[in-house]
């Protein structure tokens, strides 16, 4: 299995603290996010390449970081230089596929996200389901739920649909940025671009995979934080030192 954590956008609504800083690198509990994530990446002994896929803005600060990882790290350049060239999230994991001739299981993820749920037990899911895979976690909130992506399942845990930002929340369970795809799967992210979907949101994706094959929701056994915003920044700093 391939892991591939998505560091390439450019954060505009946390400036200035990413103004010159990449949103991944934000320290939360003594260490920047992204080395949390790669953390529990390098818990699931399956995983054997790891890759972080940035702009060209910030790829320098991702390398230095790299260096001193205690997990091997491979950084990719993906050569946009602003909000408007930018690949997209889709476009950035077809990039990674291609320069690094991918053909495996892989798990995607989204380096904004602060997460404390086990990626091995996620894993272990996806193993017995022999299926592609979303996290999940209910919320009551449906303000918050507005800011996500929600997912609609089956009594097995099917995903029967997924809506991004909906005005009006089909039910309480919010996707997060995490994904577990079958090798066969990670092929069709070229076919899903070449009919002229959307590139931006990995949640896309997700909407139109669902219609085409089954996609199951693992129940996060832990937290998850979207740091989209100064507020939800200073949010899960406060968590962190309060847990």
């Amino acid at each position: 299995m391939k892991a591939i954590i998505l560091v390439a956008g450019y954060a505009t609504r946390l400036y200035p603290l990413t103004l010159n800083l990449p949103k991944a690198l934000l320290p939360i509990g003594g260490k920047p996010i992204l080395e949390t994530i790669i953390e529990h990446v390098g818990a699931v002994s399956a995983i054997d390449g790891i890759y972080a896929v940035s702009n060209h803005k910030f790829a320098g600060h991702f390398e230095k970081w790299a260096e001193t990882s205690p997990i091997p790290v491979k950084v990719l350049d993906d050569g946009t230089t602003s909000e408007e060239n930018r690949r997209g999230a889709i476009g950035d994991i077809a990039f990674v596929m291609e320069q690094e001739n991918l053909d495996d299981d892989t798990v995607i993820i989204a380096g904004d996200n602060y997460f404390t749920f086990s990626l091995q037990n996620y894993y272990q899911y996806f193993l017995d389901k022999n299926s592609d895979c979303v996290c999940v976690r209910q919320i009551a909130d449906r303000e918050e739920l507005k800011q996500l992506g929600v997912a609609v399942l089956d009594a097995d845990g099917r995903l029967l649909r997924m809506v991004e930002k909906p005005a009006d929340p089909p039910s309480d369970y919010a996707v997060f940025a995490t994904y577990m795809y079958k090798k066969e799967t990670m092929q069709m992210i070229h076919a899903y671009l070449r009919e002229g979907n959307k590139p931006d949101a990995p949640g896309n994706f997700v909407q139109w995979l669902c219609q085409r094959k089954p996609v199951y929701a693992f129940h996060m056994d832990g937290d998850c934080f979207d740091i989209g915003t100064p507020a939800a920044y200073e949010e899960v700093q406060q968590w962190v030192k309060k847990a």
